[in-house]
């Protein structure tokens, strides 16, 4: 008995969906656009983003500059950023600020727009891009909506952004220096330094400098030694200014006594 009724629910159920699958290919074929519009905000709400796409693509140039194409432009960016398809999403999030700058969603939209493109930043050892159009976006959103509720959040995700470029800044410095490219690591180092003044590398970039500078010197021609003994000099003042009690305090003592026995022949 528990097996016919479990194969006619199983069937009951399989007409169900069949009927449904007809009905919808049905009236995307030759119902009303009321009717796509009903069905695909219906497909919408149930979750079913593949199939509510295909009404919002059809209806979205029908009902363009109307409350309904509003809505389907914001829908149609709400459905690729469900299906993690955000470059397709920021499209029509930014299409939706543009075309409805006043509309209710503005706001949202802008944020998402942003947000799309801070999903696709990719790790730090690859092309950042995208990472300086996220940052770009989501400052113009903080500047357009100052008293949003979204703006901590912006601010948080511009910091996660930054961490990355400095991550990915230190570690194009740290090759230069560990191939003994002295001139490029010293530049590179003091660019993040200027970058991101407060890096949590700060104490080791200071000593990496002093290092670099020395190292550059030692291998100098002899017009070039004097002025990088001076840098080499400057550089240890700066680690010992901002940390006078450095773990590298030891070895950057020795180099700042060796560059200033150079200095004094």
């Amino acid at each position: 008995m528990f097996r016919k009724l479990f194969f006619y629910s199983l069937v009951a159920v399989l007409l169900a969906v069949s009927f449904g699958c007809n009905n919808y290919k049905k009236t995307l074929k030759t119902g009303t656009n009321e009717m796509k519009y009903e069905t695909g905000m219906d497909l919408y709400e149930k979750g079913d983003f593949n199939k509510a796409l295909q009404f919002f693509d059809i209806l979205r140039a029908v009902y363009r500059g109307t409350e309904k194409g509003e809505m389907l432009t914001y829908y149609s960016a709400n459905c690729y950023f469900q299906l993690r398809d955000y470059n397709i999403a920021s499209y029509y999030y930014k299409q939706y600020t543009q075309m409805y700058p006043r509309g209710e969603k503005a706001e949202d939209a802008a944020f998402l727009a942003a947000y799309c493109n801070y999903m696709q930043s990719p790790k730090y050892s690859l092309d950042q891009s995208t990472t300086y159009i996220a940052l770009k976006e989501l400052q113009m959103f903080i500047d357009l909506y100052p008293r949003s509720v979204k703006k901590d959040e912006a601010m948080r995700l511009m910091d996660n952004l930054r961490a990355k470029l400095e991550t990915k800044s230190y570690n194009i410095a740290k090759l230069y220096y560990k191939t003994e490219d002295y001139q490029a690591a010293i530049t590179s180092f003091e660019s993040l330094l200027d970058d991101y003044p407060d890096t949590d590398y700060k104490e080791e970039i200071l000593y990496n400098i002093t290092v670099a500078y020395f190292t550059y010197a030692e291998k100098s021609i002899y017009s070039k030694k004097m002025e990088r003994y001076e840098k080499t000099v400057e550089a240890y003042n700066n680690l010992m200014y901002f940390y006078p009690e450095s773990k590298y305090l030891k070895e950057a003592q020795e180099i700042n006594k060796k560059a200033r026995a150079h200095l004094k022949k």
